[in-house]
């Protein structure tokens, strides 16, 4: 009979060798950083095992996970290998390495990726111990475009009120998407954020401070809850410390009832100073200035969205606004940079601000004659030895002087102004052209000189040639038949 100490000891070995005759299987796959649109990968799948190789299978994750698609498969029992890949994918097999290469990898490559590998039973040859490890392939595509333009664009010139100005950058064809910024005469704006989205990329400070929230006004424009002290200037802070007062003094009011706020308001009417009549002296307004008082270092605020495009890329627009000083801003360079993983340097879009000066006129023909179609143009603008072009665009108004113009209206929005067949009574007029953006306003004049033509002029002598003509030979009809008529009463 065997004892019972025995025979434990009988099945541990026994199954140590069952256990062990099965064999091991390890599969991994090499991290991969991002991968640039066109640029060649190449998918590593390491495995050790003491077991026979029987397989192995390359997956590509399609549709969310709910679909997979063979990329590559090697079977060691006919030692073959086949690939489901386009002709373009060249692969290497290795004992304990599998290797898959993308050449050219282009976004539908993006994604997730699974290395199987099986090996052979050593119990039995009819079963297989399958193993497997993924990776996930992101394609980057660095920004397709990238330009600067003004919102609401063109606007006129304002001498006597502050205006807010604003710049929108548009990046596209951009994954992930980039970081994008503002410099003015190539130094990093100093941004004051606005209310950001959830799908927002980011700002970029001077300053590492804290983050800053703000709310949008019922104007439109987006301003700030939370300043800083380098944001505020001291009386601007007294000030937001006496309004808080106040709003702690109402808040403990309404909380001790009305009895207190007439309490209040008692005291308040004891300290308030009668009523003094003071003598306003008259105020010369400079109309070559701005009659506003400007700071010369502006807030800027910053905000900035992003959406999906069908091709998988982000569309990201970012919007600088800040109160405008014709002074300072005009000829100020001001550039919007984007930052992107698939970069190597910055991708920038640069304008100069500059107001319209000098406007150049053309007038076709330069000869006019009466009946002929005019055209007066604005061919351009004399430039600053920075500004390349007049950014923003301006707006252009003609009018004439002294009385309205060939249609009868006062003025004529547009770059031409179009005079159909005109008539001798223009000679002499003056037509002044305005342009204006927001950093300023010129005005240009040109006379027109009408010549007569003597195409017309012969057409009406002409004319008048054939209407004498006409009348002799109707007279002369007119005595025929009186005197056919006579000769008929006399017979």
């Amino acid at each position: 009979m065997l004892n019972y100490p025995f025979l434990l000891y009988f099945g541990l070995i026994l199954s140590c060798v069952v256990l062990c005759s099965a064999g091991y299987l390890t599969v991994s796959i090499e991290p991969l950083p991002p991968t640039v649109i066109g640029d060649t990968v190449t998918l590593k799948c390491n495995f050790q095992t003491d077991g026979n190789l029987r397989e192995i299978v390359w997956f590509q994750v399609m549709e969310g996970g709910n679909a997979k698609q063979k990329i590559f498969t090697y079977d060691a029992m006919y030692n073959t290998s086949y690939t489901h890949m386009e002709d373009g994918h060249r692969r290497e097999d290795l004992v304990y390495q599998s290797t898959v290469r993308l050449p050219e990898v282009k976004m539908d490559d993006d994604g997730l990726y699974e290395c199987h590998v099986g090996i052979y039973d050593r119990s039995s040859r009819d079963k297989v111990i399958l193993a497997s490890s993924s990776i996930t392939l992101t394609v980057i595509v660095p920004p397709k475009s990238i330009s600067v333009e003004v919102a609401n664009s063109p606007a006129p010139f304002s001498r006597y009120e502050a205006q807010n100005f604003t710049l929108v950058c548009t990046v596209k064809g951009a994954k992930p998407a980039p970081v994008v910024y503002f410099k003015r005469d190539g130094e990093l704006i100093d941004v004051f954020p606005a209310v950001q989205s959830s799908s927002s990329v980011g700002y970029q400070n001077k300053g590492s401070g804290p983050d800053k929230t703000s709310a949008r006004s019922p104007a439109g424009l987006w301003s700030s809850q939370v300043l800083t002290k380098a944001d505020l200037d001291d009386t601007k802070l007294q000030k937001s410390q006496s309004l808080l007062e106040q709003e702690e003094k109402s808040t403990q009011l309404s909380q001790n009832g009305p009895d207190a706020l007439q309490q209040e308001e008692e005291e308040e009417s004891k300290l308030k100073p009668e009523p003094t009549t003071e003598v306003i002296p008259e105020t010369v307004v400079s109309r070559e200035f701005p009659r506003w008082v400007q700071s010369s270092d502006p807030l800027y605020y910053f905000q900035h969205w992003q959406q999906a495009t069908g091709d998988g890329t982000m569309e990201v627009k970012a919007m600088l606004t800040w109160s405008l000083n014709p002074q300072l801003d005009n000829e100020a360079l001001f550039s919007c940079e984007v930052k992107h993983p698939a970069l190597s340097m910055p991708m920038q879009a640069e304008v100069t601000l500059a107001a319209p000066r000098g406007p150049k006129l053309t007038m076709t023909p330069s000869k006019a004659k009466v009946g002929d179609t005019v055209r007066i143009t604005v061919q351009g603008f004399q430039l600053g030895p920075s500004a390349t072009e007049v950014f923003p665009e301006p707006m252009f108004t003609w009018t004439r002087v002294g009385g309205s113009l060939l249609d009868g209206t006062e003025k004529h929005d547009g770059r031409e102004l179009v005079l159909e067949r005109v008539p001798a009574e223009l000679n002499g007029s003056m037509f002044r052209c305005t342009a204006q953006n927001p950093l300023g306003s010129t005005d240009t004049h040109t006379r027109l000189i009408v010549f007569d033509n003597p195409r017309l002029k012969k057409e009406k002598e002409h004319y008048v040639a054939i209407n004498a003509g006409a009348r002799q030979h109707s007279i002369l009809l007119k005595s025929i038949l009186l005197l056919l008529r006579l000769t008929c009463e006399l017979t």
